[in-house]
């Protein structure tokens, strides 16, 4: 009788370690994270990967194409057919939804809206988290969301959850948005409360729900000038990173 392997275990997977480190800021609608981002990649010489705008691109195509935000079934099949590209720049990100550049429509409230609302969907979270990956396996990155640091990376060398009241996130964004088309008719009390609508979505989806990672630094800037919330952030990130590039 001949000796055989077969019921030996399989032979073990090699994981390569990632060449620069991963920053992973989470935190909810309204908190700075894209400022914050942003700054960080600069500083340190990161790219900067706004996950976010992946949705907004997915949920803008479903708009121009009649999709219904709760069709998850449909949503999925509409992403497989999708080519959505980050094009990290010194100003921010150049989003591209199958070769056209739609980096200012996706902030339009009802894209807005819509990427919150099929950001609940577990299988299409799933789909995300797997491109998201791919962005940043090579780490050297800046990558801001919603579940980073807990689903996306779980092992980020860095892990901020930027927060602040809602009522201090909503002012923010009405002093961002005067005058900007489609925006002038929508008041403070308005954006509050579509901040604690998201809010209770984010925090309470079955996949990947809003939540500091266990390992997380949060950093409150409820009652922070920006530039504090800059030199806090800085100072985590050398904290984790002795010796940034």
């Amino acid at each position: 009788m001949t000796a055989t392997n077969s019921f030996l275990p399989p032979e073990p997977v090699v994981v390569q370690p990632r060449q620069r480190p991963v920053i992973a800021i989470d935190g909810p609608a309204g908190a700075g994270k894209s400022t914050l981002a942003a700054h960080l990649a600069r500083t340190f010489g990161f790219l900067n990967l706004e996950t976010g705008a992946m949705y907004r691109a997915l949920a803008l195509k479903a708009i121009e194409n009649d999709y219904g935000f709760d069709e998850e079934e449909s949503l999925l099949d509409l992403a497989a057919k999708t080519r959505i590209k980050l094009e990290p720049q010194h100003e921010g990100n150049c989003v591209t939804l199958d070769g056209m550049d739609v980096s200012r429509r996706i902030r339009d409230k009802d894209v807005t809206s819509g990427a919150s609302q099929i950001s609940v969907h577990p299988r299409l979270r799933a789909w995300m988290v797997d491109e998201q990956r791919a962005l940043g396996q090579a780490g050297g990155v800046v990558m801001e969301g919603r579940d980073i640091g807990t689903a996306v990376f779980p092992d980020a060398e860095v892990k901020i959850f930027l927060d602040a009241a809602p009522e201090v996130r909503g002012n923010r964004r009405y002093q961002q948005n005067p005058g900007t088309p489609g925006q002038s008719n929508v008041t403070e009390s308005a954006l509050v409360e579509e901040m604690r609508e998201r809010d209770a979505r984010d925090r309470n989806r079955i996949e990947s729900p809003l939540k500091p990672a266990s390992d997380a630094v949060i950093l409150d800037s409820t009652n922070l000038s920006l530039e504090q919330v800059l030199a806090a952030a800085e100072e985590i990130v050398r904290q984790h990173l002795p010796t940034p590039k």
